[in-house]
């Protein structure tokens, strides 16, 4: 039981800033003064304030966008979609902070799942959001995720991540958003349910369940394996946002069945309007269930976006465009050694053509030109001039000779 003393010329000094004081609490031999008293309790309100305020500076789900727009070039849709549901996690948490007793309507989170092709940018948006939000934000990989007793990472490894970046504070962490990338990779091998554990299958899903409808949690704080010795931090996942991400190669293919099954009599003529092109415009929850995800964990993930893929224009478009640009980098990069780097258009032409011949998506833009400028990066020691100009000719030298 700590003790308030208050006299006069006691002799003692406070245990945290060494003064002496006439008052002060004393427990097993550790004496803090009024000053310090108070300083804490100063330093612990502001704090709280300093939340209080970040919650209540909601940026608008157009502001989102437009700032999502600086660094991802198209994917009007999906930016519109993953704005929306920052905007009202953001709302859900400020209505859980000043909630009423009297009121009785409970706001239920809208979790995301993201389709589309490899390099369109789903973990771009990710890590874009991430550098805009408030609150704590983790990315994790679902292809590293087994059931209990299997070699890998147990399922609750996702909030120990979210707990570290949250500083092991857990009701911040119980207020963030998780972004589980590559979900496809954990879908059903079959169409029938398993009988028997899978490793990385319908079983991951099974334990993700509990995640994306909001539960308390048993999470290892170090992450890691569990084991029964072990001391665990009990987090609450009602309040965390998940968004996930996939390419769901060969999800088309579904989807091409599913819109072929009604097209009855002269209904064919419908047939004409739909974008050959990009039928993952069309995707429904069906076609995931068809792909492998089970209808529990669909049914959790109640907001199914797409995201377009990329033309020839918006790959150009993405090379030079964005604050952090790929061609804008590796300008930054020789600028650092002094020297003074430029592309002739028509480099940047060819580039996208590569991607575009390889199907490698926005990735194979830093691959290629990543080839293309390595040569260059080995001999920058060697450079007598101050400027480096960059030609099509030099650049489909140094791929070819890449890919001999």
């Amino acid at each position: 039981m700590s003790k308030l003393i208050i006299s006069e010329n006691t002799g003692i000094r406070c245990s945290l800033c060494g003064n002496l004081s006439n008052t002060f609490i004393q427990e097993k031999g550790i004496c803090i003064c009024d000053i310090c008293i108070m300083q804490s309790y100063n330093m612990i309100k502001f704090s709280k304030k300093k939340q209080r305020i970040q919650l209540y500076n909601l940026p608008y789900p157009r502001d989102i966008k437009i700032l999502l727009d600086q660094y991802v070039i198209g994917q009007d849709s999906a930016k519109c979609y993953l704005s929306v549901a920052v905007y009202n996690h953001y709302k859900r948490l400020l209505r859980l902070n000043n909630k009423n007793d009297d009121d009785d309507v409970e706001i239920e989170k809208s979790n995301i799942i993201l389709v589309g092709e490899t390099g369109t940018g789903k973990t771009l948006l990710a890590k874009t959001i991430a550098r805009l939000l408030k609150v704590p934000f983790t990315i994790v990989d679902a292809t590293v995720l087994t059931e209990a007793g299997y070699v890998g990472e147990d399922i609750e490894s996702i909030l120990t991540r979210l707990l570290q970046v949250a500083d092991y504070n857990l009701k911040v962490a119980e207020c963030g958003i998780v972004f589980i990338d590559e979900i496809d990779k954990i879908a059903r091998k079959g169409d029938n349910p398993s009988i028997t554990r899978d490793v990385s299958g319908e079983g991951v899903q099974q334990g993700l369940l509990k995640l994306l409808e909001g539960s308390l949690v048993n999470v290892p704080p170090k992450g890691g394996r569990k084991h029964p010795d072990q001391d665990m931090i009990q987090v609450d996942t009602k309040n965390i946002l998940f968004i996930c991400g996939g390419a769901f190669d060969g999800i088309e293919k579904k989807i091409a069945k599913r819109l072929n099954m009604h097209i009855v009599g002269y209904a064919g003529k419908n047939i004409q309007n739909i974008d050959k092109d990009n039928l993952l415009k069309y995707i429904s929850p069906q076609d995931l269930k068809s792909f492998g995800l089970i209808p529990e964990i669909i049914g959790r993930l109640s907001v199914l976006t797409y995201l377009e893929p990329l033309n020839r224009m918006t790959l150009r478009n993405i090379l030079t465009e964005p604050k952090n640009a790929i061609i804008k980098q590796y300008i930054k990069l020789f600028e650092m050694d002094g020297i003074r780097l430029s592309f002739d258009e028509e480099v940047l032409n060819f580039i996208v053509d590569k991607s575009i011949e390889l199907k490698l998506g926005a990735r194979g833009l830093r691959s290629i030109t990543e080839t293309i400028m390595l040569n260059a990066m080995y001999e920058i020691s060697s450079f007598s001039k101050k400027e480096l100009y960059i030609d099509k000719d030099y650049a489909k030298k140094q791929l070819e000779k890449d890919l001999m």
